[in-house]
């Protein structure tokens, strides 16, 4: 069996989901772990799929036809599964005030620290009471099993200070 990882984007309609699921299905492809949204206008969604090996350069050609379609641009990449060594998980939310640079540096402090981000979401909405755009972000972090917690709080919580963010690291 192949695992592979599909990326697709596109103008945003009806019936884009159906139509990667389908393909999937009629190459005897399993539909494992997805994550899609609306950004912008434009549909995204990346989908971990199964399916025989000798089936993959058939399902290839038929997510090539999509981007001839018009539908979307999909691209499919291989996977190669690792033993996971172990990890620690750690959840993260920010909020504050939205100005540039922010997952950059609190990106940069995770790398630095040797912490993966194994999801992001982000969003902005208008402040309630004080106007202006606040930014939001929720992470789910894996780390070293050995990594300090505390060092890597002191770090995220110095770059808060200096974002003017609220941050929680659990």
């Amino acid at each position: 069996m192949a695992s592979l990882v599909l990326t697709a984007v596109g103008d945003d309609r009806p019936g884009l989901v159906s139509a990667l699921a389908q393909a999937v299905a009629e190459h005897g492809g399993s539909w494992h772990t997805s994550e899609m949204a609306r950004l912008g206008g434009k549909f995204a969604g990346v989908v971990l799929v199964e399916v025989d090996d000798d089936r993959t350069a058939d399902l290839a050609e038929a997510l090539r036809g999509f981007g001839h379609q018009g539908l979307l641009e999909v691209s499919l990449t291989r996977t190669n599964p690792q033993p996971e060594p172990e990890r620690t998980v750690l959840e993260l939310h920010l909020l504050g005030n939205d100005r540039p640079g922010i997952v950059h540096q609190i990106s940069s402090v995770l790398a630095a620290q040797g912490v993966s981000i194994e999801q992001l979401e982000t969003g902005t909405r208008e402040a309630p009471m004080a106007g202006g755009t606040l930014f939001e972000a929720r992470a789910r972090l894996v780390a070293p099993a050995d990594v300090d917690r505390g060092l890597l709080a002191n770090a995220l919580e110095s770059i808060a200070n200096e974002l003017m963010v609220d941050l929680d690291l659990s």
